[in-house]
Formats: C-alpha cells, sequence, structure tokens
C-alpha cells in the first residue's frame, strides 16, 4: 500500500494564501458589481420571482460604521497633511474602506432572497447564493433560532444544515427532499437544510405556498 505524499509546510502555507487571495477577490469584484447594479437599478432576482430583504437585522451597524469611515477621512487627513507621503495612501486607503462599507451594504440590498416559479434563491450578500429548486425542496417553515459564534454549517436534526445568519439569527427553516451541493468560500459543500433570515417572514411563506401546497 503506497502511503500519501506529504504536503511541506512552505506548501500548505501557499495554499492558503491562494485560497485567502482567491476569496479576497471575489469579495472586492461583488462589491463592485454590487455598486453596479444599485445604481443602474438592477437587482439580482429572476424573473416572476418575488424578492425578500434580510439586511434589517444589520442596517444600522452598517450605518455607523459607514458614517464613521466618512467622518474619520477628514479627520485623519487633517492630522497628516504636512507629510504628503503618508496622506495620499491614507487618503486613498480610506476612500477605499469607504466605498467598501458602501458596497457591502448594497450587496445586501442588490441581492435579496427570491422566491419564483424555479425555486427559492437564499443569499447573504455577495458572499453566498443557494440555488434550491422546487424538486428539492421538502418544506419551508418559521423556525426562530438564535445562535452567538456557531458555525456555518453544522449537523441538525435534518441534517447537515446551513445556517445564513443575519445577526446570529435566523427565522425560515427550509429542508430539503435530498442533498444539494452549494459553493460557499471554503469550496463545495452538501447540504440537507437551509435555515435563513427573512425580514417579512410571512410574505416569504405565502410566496412558498404559492409553488407548493
Amino acid at each position: 500500500m503506497t502511503a500519501s505524499p506529504t504536503v511541506s509546510a512552505p506548501a500548505r502555507v501557499g495554499r492558503q494564501v491562494v485560497k485567502i487571495a482567491r476569496f479576497a477577490w471575489r469579495a472586492e469584484v461583488g462589491i463592485w458589481k454590487s455598486l453596479y447594479r444599485w445604481i443602474f437599478r438592477r437587482p439580482r432576482v429572476p424573473g416572476g420571482a418575488a424578492a425578500f430583504s434580510y439586511h434589517s437585522p444589520v442596517m444600522t451597524i452598517l450605518v455607523v460604521f459607514i458614517v464613521l469611515s466618512a467622518v474619520e477621512i477628514p479627520i485623519i487627513d487633517l492630522i497628516v497633511h504636512p507629510w504628503p507621503w503618508l496622506r495620499i495612501p491614507l487618503l486613498a486607503l480610506g476612500i477605499w474602506g469607504l466605498t467598501w462599507m458602501i458596497g457591502l451594504m448594497l450587496s445586501y440590498l442588490t441581492r435579496p432572497h427570491a422566491v419564483g416559479p424555479d425555486g427559492i434563491r437564499a443569499r447573504v450578500g455577495a458572499d453566498v447564493d443557494v440555488d434550491l429548486p422546487w424538486d428539492v425542496v421538502a418544506s419551508v417553515e418559521r423556525s426562530h433560532d438564535v445562535t452567538e459564534k456557531a458555525p456555518k454549517i453544522r449537523d441538525e436534526e435534518n441534517g447537515r444544515t446551513l445556517a445564513l445568519r443575519m445577526a446570529d439569527e435566523t427565522n425560515i427553516l427550509i429542508v430539503l427532499e435530498k442533498p444539494v451541493v452549494t459553493r460557499l468560500s471554503g469550496g463545495d459543500v452538501e447540504i440537507d437544510a437551509v435555515r435563513l433570515w427573512a425580514d417579512d417572514v410571512e410574505g416569504f411563506l405565502d410566496a412558498v405556498r404559492t409553488h407548493i401546497p
């Protein structure tokens, strides 16, 4: 029996760096796409589907961070004004940070959950987009869950469950007929259920009932 080759420490570090770089690049591209979609009023909602927001639990904190970032830019610029070599990089960094925060907020606004003829799209900004066709959906129900510092995926009664939390909370449980493979930042994963947060739970469930009894 041939032993599996040992991966050296530098190779492991290199793979981790590449993984982080890819994640950072996807996040950056997602932020700028969100700005584009908001400017041109093009939310990512499939044709014939109803959109459902999920940003209300985090909107206040996002607005606070955006305001603080905007206030911070002129203050720091005033402090380092005599040193152009320091002022210009800090100004660019501050503007980039402010733009990134605005893009993050807009990613929630332009990529809502969607319930339509083809199924359910469960989302979290530009980072997560889970496609659940109706033929794999067993049930959709109200299920309030509050769990701090829990992993995004964990084993529950319904199997391997993906939790798309907003401020550590979910209020809808989608149980699947069969496992579905979806892509997350860490790679492809197989799931048996999805928990998510919807600002309008009753509206979400009503939309589901128009497609499945």
